[in-house]
């Protein structure tokens, strides 16, 4: 932890409740699938620096599993260069935070300055259809409580509904995983691999602006206390426009 840490509040730290997927397989391949680890590790990275405490939970708690291409120890290399993964997953103290993931259902989201849903293949399973996930979401920005959606995860709010039954991003501006960045995801294993495309279905939606950035380059969207990110490459951007949002 930096020095920097220390001209903080340390009365009042601000917190964060990082929310994973638990553990899936895919319909479409056939893969064991769950969280990426830089879209948890990266955001994790920026808070801690600035002495925030985090936690991390999931639907179910329990032991959280990552997509393999995303782990800096896999063979095929894929995320070899990801040196703050590597970091995380050699402290004890810190893999045990996704080796026994909070359950949701027992954590005081309210208690939370921001939530913060990281993605992966699995939440195009697990939060698309996870009532409790949109609720969170939707609650949050009903409250005008901070809440940010990176990559996969943003297909919560293709319906996430307000409380009056409109939709959560309705009049917002907002990003999620591009089709140039389906495309080459597509072309590099020889096959399609999500269920359905966030940017083809976000577009098919009246009253909302779904933006996307370049291919895999980091790129983070703010709009009033909904923030965004696009894919792996923008969690660290999403969280430092959550530490802006914070004031701190």
């Amino acid at each position: 932890m930096s020095a920097t840490v220390h001209v903080l509040n340390p009365d009042r730290p601000k917190r964060v409740l990082i929310v994973a997927s638990n553990p899936a397989v895919s319909a479409q391949t056939g893969w064991p699938i769950g969280f990426w680890w830089a879209e948890l590790t990266h955001p994790y990275w920026e808070f801690q620096e600035r002495g925030y405490r985090i936690d991390i939970a999931s639907p179910e708690g329990g032991e959280l599993k990552a997509d393999s291409w995303s782990d800096p120890r896999d063979d095929t290399g894929y995320s070899a260069e990801d040196l703050i993964s590597l970091g995380f997953l050699n402290s004890p103290e810190h893999a045990a935070l996704v080796q026994n993931s909070l359950r949701l259902a027992d954590v005081d989201t309210d208690s939370y300055d921001v939530v913060f849903l990281v993605g992966g293949q699995a939440p195009m399973y697990t939060f698309r259809n996870d009532q409790r996930i949109k609720e969170l979401v939707a609650a949050r920005i009903a409250a005008n409580k901070l809440v940010a959606v990176v990559c996969h995860a943003t297909c919560v709010l293709l319906d996430a509904e307000l409380p009056d039954g409109g939709l959560a991003v309705a009049g917002r501006t907002w990003t999620g995983f591009a089709n140039s960045e389906e495309d080459y995801a597509d072309a590099y294993v020889g096959q399609q691999i999500q269920p359905f495309r966030i940017e083809d279905e976000a577009r098919k939606l009246e009253g909302t602006n779904f933006i996307v950035g370049g291919r895999f380059t980091a790129h983070a969207v703010r709009d009033g206390n909904l923030i965004t990110g696009q894919q792996q490459y923008s969690g660290a951007a999403a969280a430092r426009l959550v530490i802006e949002a914070l004031g701190v």
